[in-house]
């Protein structure tokens, strides 16, 4: 893949006001922490939200992990990725990403009928509109007809949440690569890597926490993310990986063994770490510390 990996930080925007995410921007450039990534988890709107992440910590990037496409058009979100990026003038990695049958049928009240297809149609739209061109895309779920006059505006990277076949390939194609979730070094090596080939980028994402209470910490991830393992593209990805519960795929213990599993996800592949600190308020400042840079 070339290169050693690059590391960013999600920035915790569950029940947290601007004041609090600002400060962890702030903290995170002092540590020097290369991309801020925010995600889209039914609060605060992550691509509104960089902005003012830019402005406490300028000069980092941004991306966000990630918006689902159903509930944006894909005029309106290119739109949106590129006002972003022209307001900030710094890269912007917008990560998007299918969602879940049970958010968009049972939230928003769509169809996710055949969702591949879906994902395919919006990329072929949501492409031109990102490099200034006029869309013109008539498809079975999907039309983009428009242009945005968006003057000095950079095209930001596109990177699709995938955990499925069929998705990482369309990410291969159609994007600039993958952010990851719950995948290991087993499955980004055996799965990820051959699906997009050896050009596009592997961001993964893990939950990670430097500690020496390793049965506690496991035990708080089966408590809040258990119900992932009923998910089931998540469930084949934690299949690919050997893992029975969901904290097993967690990064858990002294730095030493930390740095080990950060550098076996290198090795089979990963092009970027998107670190998210979980734990006590002084086990996430271990974990922030050691990660960054």
């Amino acid at each position: 893949m070339g290169g050693p990996m690059r590391t960013g930080i999600m920035i915790d925007e569950l029940g947290v006001g601007f004041d609090a995410m600002t400060a962890q921007a702030r903290e995170a450039a002092k540590l020097g922490y290369g991309t801020l990534w925010l995600a889209q988890r039914g609060g605060w709107d992550a691509l509104t939200a960089l902005p003012a992440l830019n402005a406490a910590a300028p000069g980092l990037e941004l991306g966000t992990c990630v918006v689902p496409t159903y509930s944006r058009h894909p005029i309106t979100m290119a739109g949106q990725a590129l006002t972003v990026q022209a307001a900030t003038g710094v890269p912007v990695h917008l990560g998007v990403g299918l969602s879940h049958r049970f958010i968009v049928e049972q939230q928003f009240g769509y169809s996710y009928d055949r969702p591949i297809r879906h994902l395919r149609e919006y990329l072929q739209a949501l492409d031109p509109l990102l490099r200034g061109e006029k869309a013109d895309f008539h498809g079975e779920s999907l039309t983009a007809a428009a242009g945005l006059d968006t003057p000095g505006a950079k095209r930001p990277a596109v990177l699709i949440g995938s955990v499925s076949p069929q998705s990482t390939r369309l990410a291969g194609e159609f994007a600039d690569g993958v952010i990851t979730t719950w995948a290991g070094p087993r499955a980004t090596g055996e799965f990820v890597v051959p699906a997009l080939g050896t050009a596009s980028r592997i961001v993964s994402g893990q939950l990670i926490c430097v500690t020496s209470e390793v049965d506690e910490a496991r035990r708080w991830v089966d408590e809040t993310y258990g119900g992932v393992a009923n998910i089931p593209a998540y469930r084949s990805s934690l299949d690919r990986d050997g893992h029975e519960r969901v904290s097993d795929s967690a990064i858990v213990g002294d730095e030493e063994t930390v740095r080990r599993q950060v550098k076996s996800l290198e090795d089979a592949g990963a092009t970027e770490l998107l670190v998210m600190p979980f734990g006590s308020p002084e086990e996430q400042a271990r974990t922030r510390e050691l990660l960054a840079g």
